[in-house]
């Protein structure tokens, strides 16, 4: 695993995960998932249903590799799971009457098998991408349904279905990246202002893919950088051109919208990295007028994630 990402999966503790980055040789993204180091002896990793194609073709051709090698290694895919996400300040009280763990012992990023309404084999994850506490349950699929019933039913007033436009407007106001729009192939960590991923060791031992690129950007500075913007009037979205004062293009906007929290529009774009300093005043070019805008501090919602700390 540690052929294809930049995380330090061999310090992972039992049961524990990490967001981490399959990079390429050039040091772009390829794809963002999440590695858990089970207690049953395996990795569990969970990445983009989107990517699903080009993910297992990049991994199963290391691990054929691998294999010719002398490797012991083997990989199974799950086809017959669903992944239900439960999210909000209110998880814990909603949740705990209906698994059979303690979910005050799961902290952010760790992990346990364990039975949700009476359904066997389930893994709760402490985890998410909206910013908030909660938790990410892989089940067996035929009881998906069965499960998320079970859930709604059990506190009607306090558990509601949230589609995707929900939880794009959470992942932009917590910072999150969103593959596609944010990542991918031509953006490296260091530009994407997730150096935070690679770990200590990693850096030391320089033997992920793009390791030599993406260390020299951590180092040096790269040419452009992910930052966060405010912005006034009509909000900014997904390939909005960024300008300067003079009205020169130093950027674009890769997500961006009203924050419900915030009551502000809010957006994610890669500038120049001369213009990354907070505090910086730029232009949204939207519907061929300039909006006033400023970089700002991600996340734009502080993160609530259950740590214990």
């Amino acid at each position: 695993m540690e052929s294809l990402v930049v995380g330090d999966i061999q310090g992972l503790g039992d049961n524990q995960g990490t967001l981490t980055l399959y990079t390429n040789d050039n040091g772009g993204i390829i794809d963002d998932l999440i590695v858990t180091k089970t207690e049953q002896g395996y990795l569990y990793v969970v990445s983009n249903a989107g990517c699903i194609d080009k993910d297992l073709a990049h991994v199963q051709s290391k691990l054929t590799k691998f294999q010719k090698q002398g490797g012991d290694v083997q990989l199974e895919v799950l086809t017959d799971r669903g992944l239900v996400a439960v999210q909000g300040p209110g998880m814990m009280q909603t949740m705990q009457p209906l698994v059979d763990c303690d979910l005050s012992q799961l902290t952010f990023m760790t992990s346990t098998i364990t039975k949700v309404c009476n359904v066997s084999d389930c893994r709760v994850t402490r985890c998410g991408y909206t910013g908030e506490d909660g938790v990410e349950i892989s089940v067996p699929a035929s009881k998906a349904v069965d499960i998320v019933k079970e859930i709604l039913a059990s506190k009607e007033d306090d558990v509601k279905l949230a589609g995707l436009g929900a939880r794009d407007t959470l992942r932009l106001e917590a910072g999150l990246c969103l593959y596609g729009n944010d990542i991918d192939e031509n953006t490296t960590p260091i530009e994407a202002g997730l150096a935070w991923t690679i770990g200590k060791r990693r850096r030391e031992t320089v033997d992920f893919p793009g390791a030599s690129i993406i260390l020299k950007q951590l180092k040096d500075k790269p040419l452009k950088r992910r930052v966060g913007l405010v912005s006034s009037g009509a909000p900014a979205r997904g390939h909005t051109p960024v300008l300067d004062q003079n009205g020169n293009q130093i950027g674009e906007v890769t997500s961006g919208g009203p924050s419900p929290c915030l009551k502000k529009n809010i957006a994610m774009a890669y500038v120049l990295s001369e213009y990354a300093k907070l505090g910086t005043k730029l232009q949204c070019e939207v519907r061929k007028k300039q909006i006033p805008a400023e970089v700002v501090k991600m996340p734009f919602v502080p993160a609530k994630y259950f740590t214990k700390k």
